[in-house]
C-alpha cells in the first residue's frame, strides 16, 4: 500500500481535491464526486488516483472482456493504496467498423489525451485489445506523459473446423477462395467463419490485435508474458489485479511512457515484431506512437534492424498455431529471450516494472520448440518488413513472413533473378471496382499479373482500408492459382498471409505514382535493391501527370472531412498533423474551470 507521509511530492490529483489556495474550487472538484459513493477522505487523502481506460463494450466485441475485467484491475488498485476510476474509451471494432477502423485510432487519441490532460488523474491503465485501440492508448500515452501501463484482454481460444486448427480472420482468406472456387455453400463459408471464434478474446492469429499487444509488451508499457494470455484464462484476471497494483506503483516512482517508449524500446518492438511475424499494420501504428513520443524512427530502421531477423513463431498466418498455443509455448518473453540470446535486443530498455527488459526475463522456462523456435534454426530467415521505394512511391512495405514457397518459387526464383519478379499490372480504384471487374475475362488476368489496389488511402479512403489483399479471378482459383502479387496505397489485415505490396506513400490522392500507373504497365520489383518501379520512361510519365485528374469519393461525416485535412501518410503514421508537436502535456496543469 502507497505511504502517503513519506511521498516527497505532491499528486496531480491534489491540485483538484486538496488545493490549499483555492478552497472553492476544491469543494467543486470534490462534491460530485461523493454522489455515487466516494468520501471526502478518500480523495483528500493523498491517495493516487487511477483512470481506467474502459475499451470494452457491446460495441466492441473484441474488448467485451474488460467489461468484467476492469473489476480485478480497481482491486489491485485499491490494495495499492490508490483509487480507480473507470471511464470510456472510443469504441474500435476492426470487423465492423466502415468504412474503416483506421478513422476511429486518431479519434480515440485525442479522446484519450483530453481525459488524461483535463481530470484530476495521477496514472492511468489503458486497456486494449482489437488492433487500433493499442496504438491509440500507446499514442495517447507518449503525448500526455501521465504514469501509464497497458491491460490488453488476450486472444481468444483456438478455433476448430472440421478438426482443423483455424484462426479468426485467417479462416476468412482461406473459405472465400474455396467458395469462389464453387467448392462450398455460402452458409458453409459463414459457419466456418463463425467457427474461429469459440470464445471471448480479440484475434487469435498473429493478426494486428495479436501483434500490437505484443509490441507494447516489447516496448516495455505492459507486465512482462502479459500480452499473450488468452482471455478466458485465470492469469487474465490475475494479470489485470497485478497490472492494477502496478499502476499505483508507477505514479510513486515517477516512471513515466517517455521513460520507457525510447528509441531502444522501439528498435527492440521491430526485432520482436518481425520473429512472430507481425501484422503489415505494425508499421504505420509503430511509426505513430515513435513520434508521438518524439523518437526518430525511419524507414531505414526497419530494414537495418528488422528484416534480417528470422522468423520463430511458427503462428498463423505465416505458421500453424494460434495465439493460445503461443502462450503456452512461452509467449513473447521467449521470443525476446532467443532474440537477447542471439545479441538482437537491447535488454537496459527500461520496462514499466520499473526494471530493464533483461531483468524481467530471467529464470523464464525452456520454450515449446513446436511453436517457438530457436534463433539458429528459424521458421524462416529474413522474416521482417521489406521497404520498398521506387518511381510509384516514396516508401511501401512488404511482409516477407508471408511469402509461401509456392509464391518464392513462381515469383522469386527465377534464373539469375533470385528474389526479383516482372509483372504487368491491373489497376483497380476502390474496392468496389476491384469486386464488380475481377472477373471481366477482357482483363485477361494470369499468373504473371499483379493486381494494384489505389484510392484506398488515408485521405482518398478515407482512414485507409485494408483491402489490398486481393484475390484472383474465380477461373484462376478453380485452376489452382489461389494467389496473385498485389500491391496497393492501402492496407491488408494481420490475419492474411498474403505477401502484398502496402502502405504505399505518398497515396495516389495526394500525387502517389500509382495515381498515373495504366492497366498493361510492366512493375518490376527487386527485394535485393529495395526497388518497386513501373516501367514506364520519364517522358510518358510527365505526360501522364500533365492529364491526371485524380478524383476521390466525398466525405460522409464530420470527423471523415477533419480526419482527411488533417491525417498524414502511412509512411509517416497517419497521424494528426501537429499532434506530435504537443508532448508531456500533463506536466504543466490545466486552467481552472470556474
Amino acid at each position: 500500500m502507497t505511504d502517503t507521509g513519506k511521498r516527497q511530492f505532491r499528486l496531480r490529483s491534489q491540485d483538484w481535491f486538496d488545493n490549499l489556495d483555492h478552497a472553492d474550487m476544491a469543494a467543486l472538484y470534490l462534491e460530485r464526486f461523493t454522489n455515487y459513493g466516494l468520501t471526502l477522505e478518500e480523495l483528500r487523502e493523498g491517495r493516487p488516483i487511477i483512470g481506467i481506460s474502459q475499451s470494452g463494450s457491446d460495441l466492441a466485441p473484441c474488448n467485451r472482456i474488460h467489461v468484467d475485467l476492469v473489476q480485478r484491475v480497481k482491486d489491485g488498485v485499491r490494495d495499492a493504496g490508490g483509487i480507480p476510476i473507470e471511464f470510456p474509451m472510443h469504441p474500435i471494432f476492426e470487423n465492423c467498423r466502415r468504412p474503416t477502423a483506421a478513422l476511429d485510432r486518431n479519434l480515440a487519441y485525442l479522446g484519450l489525451v483530453e481525459i488524461l490532460h483535463g481530470y484530476p488523474l495521477d496514472g492511468v491503465v489503458l486497456t486494449t485489445g482489437c488492433d487500433k485501440t493499442t496504438p491509440a492508448a500507446l499514442m495517447a500515452a507518449a503525448t500526455t506523459n501521465l504514469p501509464a501501463i497497458i491491460l490488453s484482454g488476450g486472444p481468444m481460444l483456438d478455433g476448430w473446423s472440421n478438426g482443423e486448427r483455424v484462426g479468426s480472420g485467417t479462416v476468412l482468406w482461406r473459405v472465400r477462395k474455396e467458395y469462389a472456387a464453387g467448392k462450398i455453400t455460402r452458409e458453409t463459408l459463414i459457419e466456418r467463419v463463425a467457427a474461429s471464434t469459440p470464445s471471448a478474446g480479440h484475434c487469435n492469429p498473429m493478426g494486428t490485435a495479436l501483434t500490437m499487444n505484443s509490441l507494447a509488451e516489447a516496448l516495455g508499457m505492459s507486465l512482462t508474458g502479459s500480452a499473450t494470455i488468452p482471455a478466458p484464462y485465470k492469469e487474465r484476471p490475475q494479470c489485470a489485479y497485478q497490472t492494477g497494483k502496478r499502476a499505483v506503483g508507477l505514479v510513486e516512482e515517477k516512471l513515466k511512457p517517455l521513460d520507457v517508449m525510447t528509441r531502444a524500446a522501439f528498435l527492440n518492438a521491430i526485432r520482436v515484431n518481425a520473429a512472430i511475424g507481425g501484422s503489415p499494420n505494425a508499421y504505420p501504428h509503430l511509426m505513430a506512437i515513435a513520434r508521438h513520443a518524439g523518437v526518430e524512427l525511419t524507414a531505414a530502421d526497419w530494414n537495418e534492424f528488422g528484416y534480417h531477423i528470422p522468423l520463430l513463431a511458427n503462428v498463423q498466418p505465416a505458421g500453424e498455431y494460434l495465439g493460445e498455443h503461443f502462450h503456452r509455448a512461452g509467449g513473447i518473453p521467449a521470443i525476446m529471450t532467443e532474440l537477447a540470446g542471439a545479441g538482437q535486443l537491447d535488454e537496459a530498455a527500461m520496462t514499466v516494472t520499473g526494471k530493464p527488459l533483461g531483468e524481467t526475463l530471467k529464470n523464464l522456462r525452456r520454450a515449446d520448440r513446436k511453436v517457438i523456435y530457436a534463433y539458429d534454426t528459424p521458421v524462416r530467415q529474413k522474416a521482417g518488413f521489406k521497404v520498398l521505394t521506387g518511381n510509384l512511391f516514396d516508401s511501401a512495405i512488404m511482409k516477407t513472413s508471408a511469402i509461401s514457397d509456392h509464391f518464392r518459387k513462381t515469383y522469386l526464383s527465377d534464373p539469375g533473378k533470385t528474389d526479383v519478379f516482372e509483372a504487368r499490372a491491373v489497376v483497380f480504384d476502390g474496392s468496389e471496382d476491384y469486386r464488380s471487374r475481377i472477373n471481366d475475362p477482357a482483363l485477361n488476368i494470369d499468373e504473371r499479373c499483379i493486381l494494384v489496389m489505389r484510392g484506398a488511402g488515408p485521405v482518398a479512403w478515407p482512414g485507409s482500408a485494408e483491402v489490398v489483399n486481393m484475390q484472383p479471378p474465380d477461373a484462376l482459383i478453380k485452376n489452382g492459382v489461389d494467389s496473385l502479387p498485389t500491391l496497393g496505397d492501402g492496407r491488408q489485415s494481420g490475419t492474411s498471409g498474403s505477401p502484398s505490396i502496402l502502405n504505399a506513400s505518398p497515396e495516389a490522392a495526394e500525387g502517389g505514382g500509382l495515381a498515373w500507373l495504366k492497366d498493361g504497365d510492366v512493375i518490376r520489383i527487386d527485394l535485393n535493391t529495395g526497388h518497386c518501379d513501373a516501367l514506364v520512361d520519364e517522358e510518358e510519365i510527365a505526360r501522364r501527370k500533365q492529364d491526371l485528374a485524380y478524383a476521390v469519393r466525398g466525405s460522409e461525416t464530420p470527423w471523415q472531412a477533419m480526419y482527411r485535412a488533417s491525417v498524414t501518410q502511412l509512411g509517416d503514421g497517419a497521424v494528426i498533423k501537429g499532434a506530435d508537436e504537443f508532448r508531456n502535456v500533463t506536466a504543466r496543469l490545466p486552467r481552472h474551470n470556474h
